[in-house]
């Protein structure tokens, strides 16, 4: 049975270490965490934090912030950024299982990216924990791939010839996601979708190429007035049901 180990995260972030080519969601957690709590002095965790940089805005925002990792690699990328940047957050290795703060440390817990890397009795089991950690009150946001995209039939087929970089992924659906916080006691307070920018197809073009020398700019330099009417309309639609159920990654987060 294929799934996403340790060593294919110490590959990954051994190979990213110039975070400046690894797509950055980091805005995404700030906003919508803001759209239900004013952040400002709340002590707030991300689990499996890979860069940190879903959680620096976070800092910005007034927040204590901690980041938990179990890859060497990515510890080493976020205490650099960490320095660099010249943000306060206090960095940790440790299994997202067996996390190492008492029961009710924290007034939000959040990951992007993580909980479809296990199969469902780990997943509710990493869920249980989350919760575990969790004051009473407290908010915990879950962001995860969306199944209905066409992301999921190109993920499939290069998990089956072994070529993911993470070895293993699964996708949720909406209603699935709030089940299973639901089933953990949760009450869903918000929920959003993020559209792809830029596309995948951009994406995949831009990895192909630099395989033969050609490295085309993170983010395409459009014609602008398209660019700005293409941004107002994710806006528009970003917390809709037609982005929640279409986008590449949605979010819901829950409240114990």
């Amino acid at each position: 049975m294929k799934e996403s180990r340790r060593s294919h995260w110490e590959d990954f972030w051994n190979k990213k270490k110039d975070v400046g080519e690894v797509y950055s969601n980091a805005d995404r957690v700030a906003r919508n965490l803001s759209r239900v709590t004013d952040v400002w002095g709340k002590k707030i965790l991300e689990v499996g934090a890979g860069t940190g940089r879903d959680s620096f805005p976070l800092v910005a925002m007034g927040a204590q912030v901690y980041q938990l990792d179990y890859s060497v690699h990515a510890l080493m990328i976020m205490k650099r950024l960490a320095e660099e940047e010249h943000f306060p957050v206090f960095i940790l290795g440790g299994d997202t299982f067996q996390l190492p703060f008492p029961d009710e440390t924290f007034d939000i817990v959040f990951h992007q990216g993580l909980l479809e890397h296990f199969r469902p009795g780990k997943a509710e089991a990493l869920l249980h924990e989350n919760i575990r950690i969790l004051k009473r009150g407290g908010l915990l946001l879950v962001d995860v791939p969306q199944r209905y995209h066409i992301y999921t039939l190109v993920k499939h087929f290069l998990i089956a010839i072994n070529k993911w970089f993470a070895g293993w992924e699964r996708e949720f659906s909406k209603s699935e996601l709030r089940a299973m916080l639901q089933r953990e006691g949760l009450q869903i307070v918000h929920a959003y979708g993020e559209w792809m920018y830029p596309s995948l197809l951009y994406r995949a073009a831009r990895e192909a190429l630099k395989k033969i020398g050609i490295t085309l700019p993170l983010y395409p330099t459009l014609f602008q007035p398209l660019t700005k009417i293409r941004r107002s309309v994710r806006e528009s639609l970003r917390d809709t049901p037609i982005a929640i159920n279409t986008s590449l990654s949605f979010g819901l987060i829950g409240k114990k």
